[in-house]
């Protein structure tokens, strides 16, 4: 049966915003040559970082110095590679990087296309705290761990814990019928990409059925809620604040 016209899963609340493919509408970004761009989280919708997926072409490129930003990069589909600190990275699907404040970089398809989903936010500075370090590498290097001891939710954590580093990014994967241990709250902002399987999300009081390729924001203090759902694993990569003080 068809989809009934003018019919979407997108929703955007106050509090969260579920957004589904079918409504991604591609732009240009300044930086990025021969490539197509979809934000899909930004301050315009009450964030306090950006999410967006860039798509370059056989030639494409982005270019330019991070300033006060600081860039995480991880690629979804394709190859190419990263120059970054004067050294050029291979990249394939599940690489990833990350670009702290005041670098340039450098971002190439290798003539097939590359497709990557990028976190940027501004570095928040601690006074005598050096930046944090740049990191290349790829999420299979990264072993999964059971989340609170659940085999069936593992955990791979592809940033350091460490003071000076403000964000976290993390995949986790889930096998059919696992979930969440509890419902979250907390003062930690998130943006989310599907990359694998489906569920159903609780965001705030709300119960929605996911899949690969949806985009997920949730507010501070959100409650939110996941159970993974039908024959093969399901899994997610998702940013959050981290390591700063809470009083702005």
């Amino acid at each position: 049966m068809a989809d009934l016209f003018g019919s979407s899963r997108t929703v955007v609340k106050g509090r969260y915003a579920l957004l589904t493919p079918d409504g991604f509408v591609p732009g240009n970004v300044p930086g990025w040559q021969n490539a197509q761009t979809v934000v899909n989280i930004a301050p315009a919708l009450g964030a306090r970082f950006v999410q967006m997926q860039v798509n370059l072409g056989r030639v494409g490129v982005g270019e330019g110095n991070s300033g006060a930003h600081e860039f995480f990069i991880y690629v979804l589909d394709g190859g190419g590679s990263l120059l970054l600190e004067t050294k050029r990275h291979r990249l394939e699907a599940g690489s990833y990087a990350f670009v702290p404040p005041g670098q340039d970089m450098q971002l190439k398809s290798n003539g097939i296309g590359l497709r990557v989903l990028i976190f940027q936010k501004i570095h928040e500075r601690v006074r005598g705290m050096d930046l944090p370090r740049p990191i290349v590498g790829h999420e299979r290097d990264v072993t999964g761990q059971p989340f609170l001891g659940n085999d069936d939710a593992r955990l791979q954590t592809l940033l350091p814990d460490e003071p000076e580093y403000d964000l976290a990014v993390n995949i986790f994967t889930y096998q059919p019928g696992a979930t969440l241990p509890l419902v979250e709250s907390h003062v930690m902002e998130h943006g989310l990409l599907m990359l694998r399987g489906q569920g159903v999300y609780r965001l705030d009081a709300d119960y929605h059925p996911v899949q690969a390729g949806d985009v997920i924001w949730m507010a501070p203090y959100c409650p939110q809620w996941f159970v993974a759902m039908g024959k093969t694993p399901a899994s997610y990569i998702y940013y959050k604040d981290i390591n700063r003080d809470p009083m702005p």
